[in-house]
């Protein structure tokens, strides 16, 4: 069960293209998969995201998906990294499936944390995009994404937990409708959030989306950065409209 011997075990007996390693390393990606909601395994982020209150909420998408990525990123790179050749398509089709169904039904959603729930599946595919960069660019770009997510997540739930109160009241767009008149501060913050989140310019977000898509196109996956950048920008058609709704749209008289 040590990471460094089973690399050495692997390499050393020639077992990279062996079909019981193929077969353990898809089931320990099934598990893995799981953990931190990539597409197909993500069916039960949305209920739980929505149902828990916000403080759990933060905490789920935060601190336990960046431990669970800790773990996938170590366990891959320490222990597979001679199956590099094996695993690398798989990672990258997750990737991708996790980005655009994360973004194509966030889209749809006007129930804010189930919207973020959905924007949490799409990271978790810009996440993977890391894996298929080189070695020590690849681990450096996710460390550095998975803090810059989770700080920004943390916030957005945390204002939203502060806005919606104990009973959780206030869960819709509309409900945010013209925040920016009434509490401007927690409305600017939540904007900044979204706006990181999004990867604009000059945010945690953006260095991190810089370094996760460069460490992809240096590994030699310019397509895969192409299609993270696309998706970036489907994610804008949602986070933004509720930007909008924050400070565009007239104060509810009730």
């Amino acid at each position: 069960t040590n990471l460094v011997v089973i690399a050495d075990r692997v390499s050393a007996l020639g077992l990279t293209h062996s079909p019981l390693l193929v077969m353990g390393v898809a089931l320990m990606l099934i598990g893995f998969g799981f953990k931190v909601a990539a597409v197909p395994f993500h069916m039960w982020a949305p209920d739980v995201y929505d149902g828990a209150p916000s403080p759990v909420t933060a905490y789920m998408a935060a601190t336990v998906k960046a431990a669970a990525f800790a773990a996938l990123l170590r366990v891959w790179m320490e222990a597979f990294p001679a199956a590099y050749d094996a695993w690398h398509p798989v990672i990258a089709g997750l990737a991708i499936a996790t980005m655009v169904v994360g973004n194509a039904v966030g889209r749809a959603q006007r129930n804010i944390k189930r919207m973020l729930a959905y924007s949490s599946i799409a990271h978790a595919g810009y996440l993977l995009v890391a894996f298929t960069g080189l070695w020590s660019e690849g681990i450096a770009s996710a460390a550095f994404y998975t803090a810059a997510y989770a700080a920004m997540n943390v916030g957005a739930f945390a204002i939203i937990g502060l806005l919606s109160g104990y009973d959780e009241s206030a869960q819709t767009l509309d409900d945010f409708a013209g925040l920016a008149t009434q509490r401007p501060l927690l409305a600017a913050l939540l904007a900044f959030f979204l706006l990181s989140l999004l990867g604009i310019p000059f945010t945690g977000g953006f260095f991190g989306k810089f370094f996760v898509f460069s460490a992809a196109i240096h590994g030699g996956h310019v397509w895969l950065s192409v299609v993270g950048l696309v998706n970036s920008g489907i994610a804008c058609l949602y986070s933004l409209r509720l930007i909008v709704v924050l400070y565009a749209r007239p104060l509810d008289p009730d």
